[in-house]
């Protein structure tokens, strides 16, 4: 979202897909009414009677001096020029600052790395994992630059509970430290020596096996607990914790000015899902949630858990990616190998030790507990699909992440014979302090399909028709979104410039407007061959966390709810995708048949 997606000057021809055409006699706002698709992404979801009555709210509010009015405060808040984004900041606050549930499960998405085939200690494939190599260059997308600022919260920052509503903290880069959390407690290592000097990969491995030793077999007070629970009784906690002593802040600030912090756990997941849970949630009790942490397990397994507030997943994935790639290539200078006299000269880690009175005791234990309670409250199912992944679906001339899309709409009409309210994110970050923006998955091409499959007298060949208009409608839906052309952050911004008093549009109150913005499936795509794994949480009380990847030759589901036959869905999902291409390899049979028979 920038200026541009709500410019009012004549339109460039590249500025909308084929079809669109501009009336400039009915003004910039509605220039293009007469040829836009009639509500694409509600129709699915409602009776003709109930659209019909959306229709007409729609109708009404689009001609309405309200609307024009709307319209006119948002463009002057886009044209701003101390604004470079009209959305950014009431995004983030509705979005993240301002919401109260806890972090974890709600808002932080984890990733689970490839296992190093080298079988590394946990202490070496943490040190590794730290070792710094060369910045990052600006992501591109078709040679144009992506938007970089939100990468300025990658390191050395951290959410802050407040109330009503959080903030982030950036700290200088010369803390130039990283936490560990092992057995709860937290340790201090500096990522340079004494003369300035980067500490080598065997330093650090060095520093981390004393961590380990110095940690002991007994587990401290989990402090970290804390950062689990809603952020209100986090912010009233942290009040608690600072009071208690004045040592307490200072130990606060070194863990929330770290690089990051490294959780050192004292558990060998070995299944996806084991692998997922431990990195998506832990135990609550070693970790410290308003911070990016990278996760490394008794085996050497390891991950990745995204605190979610100041950006979205597509920066700390190429994060990621850019670290295990460099180390999967050794193209990483680990620095001097490991000798006798490697720890002769390096101080000992610090432990961060908090003082702790009854108060503050008593709120760690109602955290673990209500952590405990919400984690047992949900399920999580991993699919490592591997019938085919992007390779086969190009031969069919196909994008792979619309497949992905329509397999995932066919799974929810088997499962609730109706289509899925979907949410699939698009990264706006084209535009300055860019974020999201919603593919709306579901479309009337997506039902027609889904319908034709579930009906045992339709061929393959009309299905497979069906599912090329659908595909096609889903890779116009995500063009728009990622042009910052999309309905929901416009809808939102308009709703936002009401003043005090002033009535909401009946549009808002149209029960469509709210049944088509729960999202059942919150869906998102981040693939690398780097990762085993990623997910998040459900976003409503009745639906799933869907996130997914797609291989060479697998394609990966990881879905989580409130224990919503969330196996269930696992087993549609496949049975879909099996479907899917069967279907299109008996149309194309079909269709060869038919070619050959009139020759």
């Amino acid at each position: 979202m920038s200026n541009r997606t709500l410019k009012t000057s004549a339109p460039r021809k590249s500025d909308v897909p084929p079809g669109y055409v501009a009336d400039m006699s009915k003004g910039p706002m509605l220039r293009y009414e007469a040829s836009l698709p009639r509500l694409p992404s509600v129709e699915p979801h409602l009776t003709p009677a109930e659209f019909a009555t959306t229709k007409a709210a729609v109708d009404a509010f689009v001609v309405s001096d309200q609307a024009k009015v709307l319209q006119e405060r948002l463009q002057a808040r886009a044209a701003d020029p101390e604004r470079a984004n009209w959305l950014a900041e009431w995004w983030n606050e509705a979005a993240y600052m301002g919401y109260r549930d806890p972090v974890v499960v709600f808002v932080s998405y984890y990733y689970v790395h490839v296992d190093d085939r080298t079988r590394p200690s946990q202490a070496r494939r943490a040190a590794q994992l730290l070792v710094k190599t060369q910045l990052l260059e600006p992501e591109k997308v078709r040679g144009a630059p992506l938007a970089m600022k939100s990468y300025e919260w990658l390191f050395h920052t951290s959410r802050i509970p407040k109330k009503p509503s959080d903030t982030a903290k950036a700290y200088p880069f010369t803390n130039n430290h990283v936490v560990f959390t092992r057995k709860n407690k937290c340790f201090k290592v500096p990522l340079a020596d004494e003369s300035g000097q980067e500490l080598s990969a065997a330093e650090l491995e060095v520093q981390i096996e004393r961590i380990i030793r110095m940690a002991g077999s007994e587990k401290a007070p989990a402090v970290g607990a804390l950062t689990s629970e809603n952020r209100d009784v986090w912010t009233d906690a942290r009040e608690a914790l600072l009071a208690a002593s004045p040592k307490n802040g200072a130990t606060l600030e070194e863990i929330e000015s770290a690089m990051v912090v490294v959780c050192l756990d004292d558990y060998s997941p070995v299944t996806r899902e084991q692998a997922s849970w431990a990195c998506w949630v832990g135990d609550g009790r070693n970790r410290f949630y308003d911070k990016h942490q990278v996760i490394v397990f008794e085996n050497g397994k390891s991950g990745f858990l995204g605190e979610h507030s100041c950006m979205d997943g597509t920066p700390t994935l190429r994060m990621n990616e850019f670290m295990l790639a460099s180390l999967a290539a050794n193209k990483v200078d680990l620095g001097a190998p490991r000798t006798a006299a490697t720890a002769s000269s390096l101080a000992l880690p610090t432990e961060l030790t908090f003082e702790l009175d009854a108060k503050t005791r008593a709120n760690i234990a109602q955290a673990e507990k209500a952590f405990d309670a919400l984690v047992g409250e949900h399920d999580m199912e991993v699919l490592h699909y591997e019938g085919y992944g992007k390779e086969w679906i190009k031969t069919q001339k196909a994008s792979p992440d619309a497949w992905a899309q329509l397999v995932k709409q066919l799974a929810f009409h088997k499962m609730f014979d109706r289509p899925g309210v979907c949410y699939e994110s698009a990264q706006t970050r084209k535009y300055q302090l860019g974020r999201t923006e919603v593919i709306r998955a579901a479309s009337k091409e997506s039902k027609a399909w889904a319908e034709a499959m579930l009906d045992p007298t339709q061929t393959d060949e009309h299905r497979a028709a069906l599912f090329r208009k659908a595909v096609s409608r889903h890779l116009q839906y995500a063009a728009w979104a990622a042009d910052g052309q999309g309905v929901d952050r416009h809808l939102f911004g308009l709703k936002k410039c009401l003043e005090d008093g002033e009535p909401v549009p009946a549009l808002y109150a149209d029960p469509a407007f709210s049944r088509t913005n729960h999202w059942e499936l919150s869906t998102s795509q981040l693939s690398s061959p780097f990762f085993d794994g990623w997910g998040y949480g459900e976003v409503v009380p009745d639906g799933y966390g869907l996130s997914y990847s797609i291989g060479d030759g697998y394609i990966r589901w990881t879905i989580t709810s409130l224990k919503r036959r969330t196996a269930e869905l696992k087993h549609y999902l496949a049975e879909a995708a099996t479907e899917t291409r069967a279907m299109m390899e008996n149309a194309a049979k079909a269709a060869a048949k038919k070619e050959h028979s009139k020759l």
